[in-house]
């Protein structure tokens, strides 16, 4: 288990929230038997959702990050709701690339490669809010401070890493995002501006201190701030056989028919735990029924109306 703390300066101009998340990123690493390079991708894109999946206001809020790509990685896709359970998932998760040899770090932007990272918030309203900006870097945390900045006109300083081991497992992973307020003074955004150039590496404060408040700490130097909030944070996804047979009833009973002249069965995996269920013939008899029940509801519905 993983956990962020939320923090404010004392002119609460200054919004911080840090997080470690090593036994989360393990957790999809184990789930999705990812490589080092899919590892660091999807980590990153993990802390970052559960960081902003803590902003949400109400217990049904949810957050959801598309990275689209054209890297050897593929798409990758992340939610968390305000529960603190989040989940994720790398198109092609056995992707692996050979460290840089630049800087010798995992070349997650290659891995991305060249496409939009999108933001989605379900704050139950009719339709979820949407925003979608091009890649920067690649990198992720550069493409959220850009995302940030041009939707939510908030500047933002983004800090992001996963630490792989020699065996795969991972040795270190978290982040962090602050974010300034209008009324922020000139001085102190000097001042932060000073701190990030000192946190060269943050996987490495991660990997030593292994304590978000560490990189609060680094991050607010010479400013004082307060802790609002910690908050666990867990890799758990909260899909079940009930929820999996009312997708196949929502298709509609046109295609579960179609499915039974086939197949006779079904078999649906869950993209984030690897989950499978199997229908057999009578699950799906069952659930034709049911799709029939219920277009024959609506039509009576229409039919009320005028």
């Amino acid at each position: 288990m993983g956990y962020i703390l939320r923090a404010i300066d004392e002119t609460e101009t200054i919004k911080i929230s840090a997080a470690i998340t090593t036994d989360v990123v393990e957790e999809a690493r184990k789930i999705h038997n990812l490589s080092k390079t899919t590892s660091a991708a999807l980590g990153r894109v993990l802390t970052a959702t559960a960081i902003i999946g803590s902003w949400q206001k109400n217990e049904k809020d949810s957050i959801t990050l598309s990275i689209n790509g054209n890297g050897p990685a593929g798409p990758i896709i992340t939610t968390c709701k305000n529960d603190g359970f989040v989940k994720g998932y790398v198109a092609r998760p056995g992707a692996d690339l050979p460290t840089r040899e630049s800087d010798g770090k995992i070349d997650v932007a290659g891995a991305v490669g060249q496409g939009t990272l999108t933001v989605t918030m379900d704050v139950g309203m009719k339709k979820p809010y949407t925003g979608t900006v091009n890649l920067t870097s690649g990198e992720i945390a550069e493409d959220l401070a850009v995302y940030f900045l041009q939707s939510d006109q908030v500047p933002s300083a983004v800090g992001l890493g996963v630490l792989v081991d020699v065996d795969y497992s991972i040795k270190a992973a978290g982040g962090f995002i602050v974010q300034l307020m209008p009324d922020c003074r000139e001085e102190e955004i000097a001042k932060l501006e000073e701190n990030l150039k000192k946190l060269k590496n943050v996987t490495s404060v991660i990997d030593e201190y292994h304590d978000a408040e560490k990189l609060i700490e680094i991050l607010m130097e010479g400013m004082n701030y307060k802790v609002l909030e910690k908050r666990d944070i867990e890799y758990k996804c909260n899909c079940s056989r009930e929820k999996v047979e009312d997708a196949i009833v929502s298709v509609g009973p046109k295609e579960i028919r179609e499915i039974l002249e086939e197949d006779k069965k079904a078999e649906v995996n869950c993209y984030f735990c690897n989950s499978v269920y199997n229908f057999d013939e009578e699950d799906l008899e069952r659930m034709l029924k049911k799709a029939e029940d219920i277009n024959k509801n609506r039509e009576i519905i229409i039919q009320d109306n005028f």
